[in-house]
C-alpha cells in the first residue's frame, strides 16, 4: 500500500481538470481496500473510478482511493445463459468488446460508454433502449465504516433512470468491487427500435444483424456524435434527459410542433435534453477553452485548461435558459464534486 501526496488527477478524469488531490492511493486488491479503509476510516476518503462522470470544480481535500481492481471471470453458465463476473476496475467498453468476442450479448447497445465496471451500477448507465439492470444480476460491495462485505440484488439496488440506491439511500457507504452480469449465448434478444442503429444497419446494408453489428453501428453512432475524451475532455452525455407529464408535454408541443419525445408510461413523456439546449441556442457555442460540443448539444467541452468552476457555471447558465424557455429543470448527469 503506497500513499501519494499532491497528486494531480488530470489523468484520472475525462474533462481533463488538472485538481490536485491531498493524498492518493491505487487500489489493486480487495485486500489492500480493506486495509486502507480500516486505518484511514476517520480520515477524509475519496472514491474514484474511471474518472468519467464527475466535473471537479475543486481540488480535493482527501484521502482518493482509485479504485483499480481487475479481472473477468466466468462463474456460471447454462446452455443459453453466462454469468460474467467483472471486477470494479475494468474499463467498461473493454468488457463489452471481450463480451462480443465470447458472444455474450445483453450489453452491444452499451458499446462505447466511458468508464468504468463499478460505477455502472451507480449510475444504470444505459443507451440505445439498453440499461444496466436488463443484464444485472448483483454486485459485491464493500461497507466504508466496517469494511463488512454485501451481495446486492437488483431489488437491493433500487435502479431508476440514470440512478440507484448508491446515488442515493446509500451514496458514500459503500465501495462496489465487483459486478455479476447475466448475459445470453445464444437466441439473443437485440434491440433496434431506436432509429439511429436501423439507418446504420441500412447503410451497412445488414438485413440480419449479429450483436457485433449492433455493437459497431453504436459505436459508429457515438463517435459521430460525441467527441474522444482523449482528444476533447468531457464526460459524455451532461446532463440527464426530462420527464415531464403528458400534459406539460401537450402544452409544449403545441410551442414547439418539432419536439421529439419518448414515451415513459401514459402519464409522463421523455424529451431529449440536447434538443432543448439546441434550441435554447447552446450547441456549438464556445467559451474561450470551454464550451458546449458542435455536434452533440448535451455535451460539454473542455478545450484547453478550463477550469471545472467555469465548466460548472456553463452548466447553470444552460439550465437556468432551458427552465426560462420551456419551464423544464433539466439535472445534471455528471457528479458536480
Amino acid at each position: 500500500m503506497t500513499i501519494t501526496n499532491n497528486v494531480s488527477l488530470k489523468s484520472f478524469n475525462t474533462f481533463g481538470i488538472d485538481a490536485k488531490a491531498k493524498s492518493f492511493c491505487d487500489i489493486t486488491s480487495v485486500k489492500t481496500l480493506r486495509n486502507v479503509l480500516r486505518e484511514q476510516y476517520s480520515n477524509p476518503l475519496f472514491i474514484l473510478g474511471g474518472g468519467s462522470n464527475m466535473l471537479l470544480t475543486k481540488d480535493i481535500d482527501a484521502l482518493v482511493l482509485h479504485i483499480n481492481l481487475k479481472g473477468i471471470e466466468v462463474v456460471d453458465e447454462t446452455e443459453s445463459t453466462v454469468i460474467v463476473k467483472a471486477m470494479a476496475g475494468e474499463n467498461w467498453h473493454q468488457f463489452v468488446l471481450w463480451s462480443l468476442e465470447h458472444n455474450y450479448g445483453g450489453i452491444e447497445n452499451l458499446s462505447l460508454i466511458p468508464g468504468n465496471i463499478g460505477t455502472a451500477p451507480i449510475q444504470n448507465i444505459g443507451a440505445y433502449g439498453v440499461e444496466l439492470k436488463d443484464i444485472f444480476l448483483n454486485c459485491e460491495a464493500i461497507n466504508v465504516k466496517d469494511q463488512s462485505i454485501r451481495t446486492f440484488t437488483k431489488a437491493d439496488c433500487n435502479f431508476g433512470y440514470r440512478e440507484s440506491v448508491f446515488k442515493q439511500k446509500l451514496k458514500g457507504e459503500y465501495i462496489i468491487t465487483s459486478v455479476n452480469l447475466q448475459l445470453t449465448k445464444s437466441n439473443h434478444k437485440l434491440h433496434m427500435d431506436y432509429g439511429a442503429i436501423k439507418n446504420e444497419l441500412i447503410i451497412s446494408k445488414i438485413d440480419t444483424p449479429t450483436i457485433q453489428d449492433i455493437s459497431k453501428a453504436v459505436i459508429s453512432i457515438r463517435q459521430s456524435k460525441l467527441p474522444d475524451p482523449k482528444e476533447i475532455g468531457n464526460s459524455g452525455s451532461f446532463f440527464k434527459n426530462p420527464i415531464i407529464s403528458a400534459d406539460q408535454f401537450i402544452q409544449l408541443q403545441e410551442n414547439f410542433p418539432d419536439v421529439p419525445s419518448y414515451k415513459v408510461s401514459e402519464q409522463e413523456i421523455k424529451v431529449p435534453a440536447g434538443w432543448l439546449i439546441e434550441k435554447a441556442g447552446f450547441k456549438g457555442k464556445r467559451f474561450k477553452n470551454y464550451g458546449v460540443h458542435n455536434k452533440q448539444a448535451l455535451v460539454l467541452v473542455n478545450y484547453d485548461d478550463a477550469s471545472g468552476s467555469a465548466i460548472f457555471e456553463l452548466a447553470k447558465l444552460i439550465q437556468k435558459t432551458v427552465k426560462r424557455l420551456f419551464n423544464i429543470s433539466i439535472e445534471t448527469e455528471v457528479n458536480i464534486i
